[in-house]
């Protein structure tokens, strides 16, 4: 008996696929993964003591991280004040906020919640075959 071909490993492999990875966007609160993460969302020269500081982004030491932008990096202040008054509310501010990215806090528990629909799903389909089969 081919074991990829039981219902067993069909509820398996759907399991897997249902199962979204959960990447959260950058909210300011930890240092970036690598630099480049951080020349993606605006910030270079990091100073040691900055939110946004890690010693993994500080590669000589000197206390200042990501010190090596890329040609045609554009700061995080340069990229908000290009942005112009476009989707500016009525107090004039940038309504940013619609365009943010990423998931919440309970991100993970919806898709903890969605595995295990998934799995709750598919046991009750292998216990209908195995009824039906029993008959």
């Amino acid at each position: 008996m081919n074991p990829l071909r039981t219902p067993g490993a069909l509820v398996a492999a759907l399991a897997l696929t249902a199962l979204p990875a959960t990447a959260a966007a950058h909210d300011g609160n930890h240092p970036f993964e690598n630099c480049s993460e951080a020349y993606a969302s605006g910030y270079a020269d990091i100073p040691e003591g900055d939110r946004h500081y890690g010693s993994h982004l500080d590669r000589d030491g000197d206390g200042i991280g990501c010190d090596s932008p890329p040609a045609g990096f554009v700061p995080v202040d340069d990229k908000e004040s290009d942005a112009g008054t476009e989707g500016a509310d009525d107090t004039g501010q940038s309504g940013t906020d619609l365009a943010e990215t990423g998931g919440s806090d309970s991100t993970p528990y919806i898709a903890a919640g969605g595995l295990v629909a998934v799995l709750a799903g598919g046991t009750v389909m292998l216990a209908v075959q195995r009824r039906r089969a029993n008959r």
